[in-house]
């Protein structure tokens, strides 16, 4: 139904504007669909006194309010930037997603009490024709609105409809799980509409934490892909007068609104124009091919002398020895009457064995070996890439 409504009403389906359409079509398919479940469910509920499947309606009306959410998200991030956020409103699509997870954790709660409820004061429950049929079409729909929303979700990489569809994956099981209180309480006199329904309450709380979890780490901000990074090497590397890149930065302000920011090592023997022109041609090129705003800084290295790239061939290797996950760049050498200092960054990532004190002075130790005339100045830094 959603594809054919895709093909119905949106043209364009590449780019922002495409994946502003998707989220508004199905953040309004969720909210038909969860307002028609609201209602059989209720009507089910009613019919039977089961308090399972009256939580389990309500739990779809939730989930009609988690629909316009996402659609309002979608309307938001889409808007163009302004004045007052020059970044654009990508971010409105996350802040969705996470209002989608409250309200998730907040279902699972007030389901949790309702059950704790029917536990103590157990009722049987009518288990009619009728309300099975309604049951297992509300799986089916579930299910449905499951696969498309995931499937829409990785197709746009989009946090807000991925957790959209965890929530009707939980909602299937929740539905399955009252299913089976009503199947029991037909054939048995066994009363477990209560205990069905804490088992509910409890996959809907893991899910909402689940979901919550993957919309608040964009927010609070989280390394790139890998692959990202490396098609971002891969492009700048590509250029000849391009010999290193570090300090890579990402910045994310949501879907398609994406700035980075590297330094890039060139020959300090080099036209300073030619070089310029070459980073600018870096800039447009990843902003064309990869879609991201680009910063980049020019950090000059001595190519032409002899005994500095020899030397941090030297120093590189030693370092290596201490660990392989530890790197240098910025290498410089500055000769003095009595020594000669090594001055360059080492980069070790995060949760590395050795703390920065203890890497900085295993290097320096490891220099002296070298050469009895050679200190290293050396900073340590953090990268998450």
């Amino acid at each position: 139904m959603v594809s054919l409504l895709a093909r119905l009403f949106i043209r364009d389906r590449e780019g922002a504007a495409a994946r502003k359409a998707y989220g508004i079509l199905c953040g309004a398919v969720g909210i038909a669909l969860n307002i028609l479940l609201f209602a059989g469910k209720f009507f089910a509920g009613m019919l039977s006194g089961s308090i399972a499947i009256t939580a389990d309606a309500f739990n779809n009306l939730s989930d009609a309010g988690s629909s316009f959410v996402t659609l309002v998200g979608f309307q938001l991030a889409g808007q163009k930037p302004d004045s007052d956020h020059p970044f654009g409103h990508g971010r409105m699509e996350y802040l969705s997603g996470l209002a989608v997870s409250l309200l998730i954790l907040l279902m699972g709660v007030e389901l949790a009490k309702s059950s704790v409820e029917k536990i103590l004061r157990p009722q049987p429950v009518d288990s009619s024709g009728l309300v099975i049929v309604i049951l297992c079409a509300s799986i089916a729909v579930k299910l449905y609105m499951f696969f498309y929303n995931r499937r829409l979700g990785r197709r746009l990489e989009s946090p807000a409809m991925e957790a959209t569809a965890m929530d009707s994956l939980s909602d299937s099981v929740a539905t399955t799980a009252v299913l089976a209180a009503t199947l029991v309480g037909r054939f048995t006199d066994l009363y477990i509409d209560g205990w069905c329904g804490i088992l509910v309450a409890v996959f809907i709380f893991w899910s909402g934490i689940r979901a919550a979890k993957e919309t608040l780490d964009p927010l609070l901000g989280t390394p790139p892909a890998h692959e990202f990074v490396d098609e971002i090497r891969r492009l700048v590397m590509a250029h000849k007068g391009i010999l290193g890149i570090h300090d890579l930065i990402v910045h994310d302000y949501g879907p398609g609104r994406v700035m980075i920011s590297l330094h890039a090592e060139v020959s300090a023997s080099e036209n300073v124009l030619e070089l310029h022109d070459e980073i600018d041609n870096v800039e447009k090129e990843l902003r064309e091919q990869l879609g991201c705003e680009a910063v980049i800084h020019m950090d000059p290295i001595v190519t032409d002398d002899g005994i500095t790239e020899e030397t941090r061939e030297r120093v590189a290797a030693l370092i290596h020895c201490i660990d392989d996950d530890i790197n240098i760049h910025d290498f410089r050498m500055v000769t003095g009457p009595t020594h000669t200092n090594l001055i360059f960054d080492a980069v070790v990532p995060f949760k590395f064995r050795l703390s920065d004190e203890e890497v900085e002075r295993k290097i320096k130790t490891a220099v002296r070996t070298l050469d009895g005339n050679y200190y290293a100045v050396v900073n340590v830094e953090k990268s998450y890439t």
